[in-house]
């Protein structure tokens, strides 16, 4: 809303309002807004759900030191969101199509997560929203984010390629298969920010790191002179994203204060997956989705970790009789644990690794 103040404050010659102008100032101020927002409600929410008795459980067969976990308040995650929607709506230009695909997918999850969490933190199901059921919400959200960009007129100049990492002019056009690889990169990184989330701090810091990281990208993405410099596609209107980007990165180090060890609460499937959901959206709407693997990298070897737990269990009890394990627990970051790492420990190591991937990320602009 504060974006359309230049168009007010124009005809009056007032001074400053030209920063109103400005992805920079606007992303600065969302990012500000975001933080001031999460600390500020943070407490509140906590207290609430501590007074409702909304409260993790904690898996028997998990890691014993996370026992003393239980009943630490969960849905977290409505912080983040109160704390990433509220700012775009206030700083973003709410006519850019990009804005209103990235809030659409970001609330989607988050009400999907929400219904999740409800379901086991408040009416005690166990396994909260039926696997499939949740599968159907990422699908379907998919479904809406690949038929806008496919069959819009907006985005026909480049509906169905993608970037390829470390290759000059040269794009993959998915075609006809194009909507389904939406739906497969969605529900992938809303599942992946899911695992990845069970330490304390572990999942908002490596989302934090990621979106910094797409904050960059999305930016030069959508500016014709550094696009033109660093040889990338350019996608018109696309640099908007910023602002959501930042607001993003100060929800998660706003959330992060409350979060960090030993947490005063979880975000659960409300955060996990409506974050895991805009970060795919984003690299879907400037066209990197083939850079999530490394951005990604933390998220990509907590999934990894599982589904190759899970296959060697089988293979090993079908072919010795018993079912065998690579890893102590999955997903990756409980192996660590089990080794003898301090939860701090394994949560600092891994941001650390977040932080080479992101770097690692932004290299590819360069190294073509």
């Amino acid at each position: 809303m504060f974006y359309y103040l230049y168009e007010i404050f124009a005809d009056y010659h007032i001074s400053g309002s030209n920063l109103f102008r400005y992805i920079t100032f606007r992303s600065a101020m969302a990012a500000v807004t975001a933080l001031a927002i999460s600390l500020f409600v943070g407490p509140y929410i906590i207290s609430r759900l501590r007074a409702m008795q909304i409260g993790e459980e904690i898996r028997s067969d998990g890691p014993q030191s996370h026992l003393s976990k239980a009943g630490t308040p969960t849905m977290g995650g409505l912080i983040i969101l109160a704390s990433v929607l509220i700012p775009t709506l206030l700083w973003a230009d709410l006519s850019n199509t990009y804005v209103l695909l990235i809030m659409a997918a970001t609330l989607w999850m988050g009400i999907v997560g929400f219904i999740d969490d409800y379901l086991k933190a408040v009416k005690k199901i166990k396994k909260g929203l039926i696997a499939r059921y949740k599968t159907i919400g990422q699908i379907a959200l998919g479904l809406l984010i690949g038929s806008v960009l496919y069959f819009s007129p907006e985005f026909d100049a480049f509906d169905t390629i993608t970037t390829i990492p470390f290759v000059k002019d040269l794009n993959l056009d998915f075609g006809y298969l194009y909507i389904p690889f939406v739906i497969f990169v969605i529900t992938a990184m809303s599942n992946a920010v899911n695992l990845t989330d069970g330490l304390d701090g572990l999942a908002i810091g490596v989302v934090s790191i990621a979106v910094t990281a797409f904050a960059l990208m999305c930016y030069v993405t959508g500016n014709v002179n550094y696009s033109d410099y660093l040889n990338i596609l350019y996608i018109p209107q696309s640099s908007e994203l910023t602002i959501f980007c930042t607001a993003m990165l100060g929800a998660g180090l706003g959330f992060l204060w409350y979060n960090a060890y030993p947490a005063q609460v979880f975000m659960g499937d409300t955060g996990a997956l409506a974050m895991g959901a805009s970060l795919g959206t984003l690299a879907i709407l400037i066209k990197k989705e083939l850079l999530l693997p490394i951005v990604g990298g933390v998220f990509v070897a907590e999934n990894l970790s599982v589904i190759l737990q899970v296959m060697y269990f089988k293979y090993s009890r079908k072919k010795y009789g018993e079912g065998r394990r690579i890893f102590l627990m999955a997903p990756l970051h409980h192996h660590y644990e089990l080794k003898g790492w301090h939860e701090t420990k394994v949560v600092t190591r891994f941001w650390i690794m977040a932080i080479l991937c992101a770097l690692l990320t932004l290299t590819t602009f360069k190294v073509r």
